[in-house]
């Protein structure tokens, strides 16, 4: 079904490209980042990851303020990389623009190289991302920033048994569990982005600066010579995509699958590992599977009774989707504020899409929010940017997805998998049956209250 609605965003269901680059680089070992604008850049973006990992970040910024704006911004840039250099010491500093430097055209990657040469760096690797707030949402930036890494350190390489795994928008806690899954599976792989301990650090008491973990760079080159590549992102654009340019470039076979969320999602990312490195599903993962097919059956008389509304990162929304469509949930609105030619398309041919739900891609909240009045919606499931909906509609919202402000708990979060399935299927059940039940025992206390009324007139 489509709707015609005014072409003007109200409270966009999205975030800027810089955001999702930023979370990208904070994968990979010894990195620091540095943004090229104005300060309030890295202070927004800062605190959106600071507040849904509840762990410090740390973001550097060029500072450019009105006389920079016209005169440019080289001199900022460089002060602010020897700045980096001097307190953090990183072995990687991702180099971010925004809108500011894109509008005036400064030329980042020339500046880099310049500083480079000037001061002689040769053993920090600094890696320049074009990330215009109005080039795309996070998602765009996420996967740009992953596409220019792999750009930056794959090479002509030996070939080897590994996989590459592109995670895509997983939280730590489904970091580790892939690489539970892989290590049951005896597969080596090089994980990008590894978020695992960088963005849910172990607490020892003392502060880093920069965090522990990440990809290694020496992982990342070793890339080419992978026997394939996973790479969750059904819906990525071809340009952006790191796999598809390891494909293009050194023949690396790849395998887009969507994020491993819901019965048949997981059967497949699992059956696309055991054919590419010839094994067999160990008992253990068998016996989760079982796990999640009673958990299915335990909940379905709940969950069929859901009429949901979905919104966030296109990945996070279309596997949500196919899980609730697995389970009797009816996904009457599918949305991302991502504009993404192929969304619509992929929702659309999932087994059992109910023809007249709304798809929506570049999407607001006030759109979301005048369709879940409208349709009957019952259950939110997306990210905390979709609180107002919960408060105004009385609406239950199951936070999944990035970001989640006004919880705890976003980077322990495991929904990937058979277990993580079967966790987040008990979530949209107990909302449901909390739902159904705080209304129920509401209307006992009305009609008693009426009664009770009538009888004392």
């Amino acid at each position: 079904m489509s709707r015609n609605f005014v072409s003007m965003n109200v409270n966009p269901c999205k975030m800027c490209m810089a955001m999702g680059a930023s979370l990208a680089f904070k994968g990979i070992e010894g990195a620091m980042l540095l943004m090229h604008g104005s300060q309030g850049c890295s202070t927004y973006i800062r605190r959106h990851i600071s507040t849904h990992y509840d762990e410090p970040v740390d973001i550097a910024s060029s500072s450019l303020n009105e006389k920079d704006t016209i005169h440019g911004g080289a001199k900022n840039l460089k002060h602010g990389l020897k700045n980096v250099i001097s307190l953090y010491d990183p072995k990687v500093i991702g180099v971010l623009t925004t809108c500011l430097t894109e509008t005036i055209g400064e030329d980042t990657a020339a500046i880099v190289d310049d500083f480079k040469k000037k001061h002689g760096i040769r053993d920090i690797d600094i890696i320049p991302v074009a990330t215009p707030g109005y080039g795309g949402s996070h998602y765009e930036g996420y996967y740009a920033a992953v596409r220019e890494m792999v750009r930056y350190y794959a090479g002509p390489a030996e070939t080897h048994e590994g996989v590459n795994i592109i995670t895509g928008w997983m939280t730590p806690a489904e970091v580790r569990e892939l690489k539970r899954i892989l290590a049951l599976l005896e597969i080596d792989a090089a994980i990008l982005p590894d978020i695992s301990d960088t963005l849910d650090e172990p607490y020892s008491g003392a502060y880093h600066m920069i965090p522990a973990g990440g990809t290694k760079a020496a992982d990342i080159a070793a890339m080419a010579g992978a026997r394939a590549t996973i790479e969750f992102g059904l819906n990525v654009p071809p340009a952006l995509s790191p796999g598809a340019w390891l494909e293009q470039n050194y023949g690396v076979p790849l395998h887009r699958l969507p994020l491993p969320v819901g019965l048949k999602n997981t059967d497949a990312f699992l059956a696309t590992l055991c054919n590419i490195a010839g094994c067999e599903l160990p008992k253990e993962l068998k016996d989760e599977r079982g796990r999640l097919m009673d958990a299915m059956i335990d909940s379905h008389k709940y969950n069929a009774e859901g009429r949901a509304a979905l919104f966030g990162d296109p990945e996070t929304v279309y596997a949500a989707a196919a899980l609730c469509l697995e389970n009797g949930i009816d996904p009457v609105i599918v949305a991302t504020g991502t504009k993404n030619d192929s969304f619509t398309k992929e929702v659309r041919e999932l087994t059992g899409f109910p023809p007249k739900a709304h798809v929506l891609a570049d999407t607001d909240f006030e759109t979301i929010q005048t369709l879940v009045r409208e349709e009957g919606v019952n259950l939110l499931i997306g990210h905390s940017d979709g609180k107002f909906v919960e408060e105004k509609e009385g609406v239950p919202l199951i936070r999944i997805g990035f970001p989640v402000h006004d919880r705890v708990g976003a980077q322990r979060q495991m929904h990937i998998g058979y277990m993580g399935t079967a966790l987040l299927l008990d979530r949209t059940a107990n909302a449901l049956i909390q739902a159904k039940h705080s209304g129920f025992r509401q209307e006992l206390f009305d009609t008693f209250y009426r009664k009770t009324e009538a009888r004392g007139a």
